[in-house]
Order: structure tokens, then sequence, then C-alpha cells
């Protein structure tokens, strides 16, 4: 289950500095080259795809973050309406929100 296609605009419009990966150059990429991407960025990635996680254990880095949407198959409007509450509970310990999307997204955590 991909990550709506809507999550972009409607990240975009509650003020995040959203981008899909393939508004930069990414859309054939492979997970490791989204991960670094996101990393080199500074940019968390906000997916379906149950190996990113694995794949950023792995790379034994410090990054990026992920916002992993599983066990469910969600409407457009259910995943948005999750990622809203995400962003509540992560966005007022942040300062700086970029999202960087599957529709890979992603946003980076500041250390403040």
């Amino acid at each position: 289950m991909p990550v709506t296609p809507a999550a972009v605009s409607h990240l975009q419009a509650a003020g995040h500095d959203a981008i899909h990966a393939s508004s930069v150059g990414l859309a054939q990429a492979t997970e490791p080259e989204i991960i670094e991407g996101a990393r080199r960025d500074g940019r968390v990635v906000v997916t379906a795809n149950l190996d990113y996680p694995r794949l950023v254990l792995l790379s034994d880095a410090a990054g990026p973050g992920i916002v992993l949407f599983r066990g469910g198959s969600y409407s457009d409007s259910e995943m948005l309406a999750l990622l809203a509450r995400v962003l509540a509970e992560v966005c007022p310990l942040t300062l700086d929100v970029k999202m960087f999307d599957e529709v890979r997204v992603g946003f980076p955590l500041s250390a403040q």
C-alpha cells in the first residue's frame, strides 16, 4: 500500500516543506538510494514500505527518520488523518520540518 500522493500537497498546505522523491530525480530509485537522499537532505521518509526501517537499521547510520504506515489498508483520507496525528505529536519537538515522499515523504528532526 503506497502512501497517498495527496500527502505532499496536504503537508505543503500545512506549512511543511514536502517533496515527492520523483520531484528530485528519485522516481526509479532503490530503497537505499531513497534513504541516502533523505539522509543527505536531512529529511524523514514517510512510507508504507516495511523495508525502510530495516534498511536504516542495517546501515548503522543516525538517520533518516521513518514514519511508517503499517497494519492496514487505509483510504487517502484515513492516511492523511493519521499523518496529521503523527505530526501533531512530532512537530512540537522540531523547529524545521521538511517532507520527502515515497509517495516517499520525509522531514528532518532538528536537534533542538
